[in-house]
């Protein structure tokens, strides 16, 4: 069995068609298969008239069988958007009368007053951003199109380093805003730039958290380059290990 199961102290709610459908304070965060924490709810804490019985049901091998539920409210609709464990095994038993929802199938997310995106933040994952004397350079397209001594660097748990620059200390002449963004639970929501360097168009390579969360001030404007996407990163004049740039998976700003 790969699940943890703990009571979280925040206050959680979830939003959909104008309607908070689950509000409370007794929710679980439950880990499960090595996969992003999820919210559980108990059952007395979720508005169970706005759920419409599906025919979907799944099968976890740490939880038991799921059954789902679509949502249905002020004219709008959500297909299998909840799930609950009917009989959960020993190791899952403080499931039993919870319900979760699929994150994306409704409008908000709320921990405490304040909206979280995404996902559901793991208490254990730490994200501090450190102002720093380095001397950062980006290489891109054989030029060098960003270089500064005073970085912002961002150490977040699980994620390779990050170098946050100032506008001044990059080539904004050869960035071009795109309408693509992303949110981070952790630092908010990014905005991205492709460079244009020798004729060569580089999509999204660059992003920035124009206005971070309150938690994350010191990143607010500042440029971010993926490591493994340039042609090169040095820091203090020696250049960052390729097996530290270069990561498949990673397909959002981290």
């Amino acid at each position: 069995m790969s699940i943890h199961i703990e009571r979280t102290p925040r206050w959680v709610r979830v939003r959909f068609a104008g309607v908070t459908i689950a509000d409370s304070k007794n929710a679980l965060l439950v880990f499960e298969g090595g996969g992003l924490p999820k919210y559980y709810f108990p059952k007395a804490d979720v508005k169970t008239a706005l759920l419409v019985d599906s025919s979907r049901t799944t099968q976890s091998k740490d939880a038991g069988k799921a059954r789902w539920w679509s949502i249905e409210s002020n004219g709008r609709f959500a297909e299998d958007a909840v799930w609950a464990y009917t009989s959960p095994p020993a190791a899952a038993q403080q499931l039993k009368d919870y319900i979760a929802f699929e994150w994306d199938k409704v409008d908000g997310w709320f921990e405490e007053e304040k909206e979280v995106f995404r996902h559901a933040r793991d208490p254990y994952h730490r994200v501090d951003a450190v102002a720093s004397s380095r001397h950062i350079k980006i290489v891109l397209g054989g030029e060098v199109i960003a270089e500064s001594r005073r970085p912002i660097l961002v150490f977040e748990t699980g994620i390779r380093t990050r170098y946050y620059l100032p506008r001044l200390d990059v080539r904004e002449d050869l960035l071009t805003p795109t309408d693509s963004h992303t949110r981070c639970p952790y630092k908010g929501e990014a905005s991205y730039w492709t460079a244009k360097v020798g004729g060569k168009e580089y999509r999204d390579i660059v992003w920035s958290y124009v206005s971070p969360i309150a938690e994350m001030p010191k990143i607010a404007g500042l440029y971010a380059f993926y490591n493994e996407k340039v042609d090169a990163v040095y820091v203090d004049g020696e250049q960052e290990p390729a097996e530290l740039r270069w990561n498949r998976r990673l397909t959002v700003a981290s």
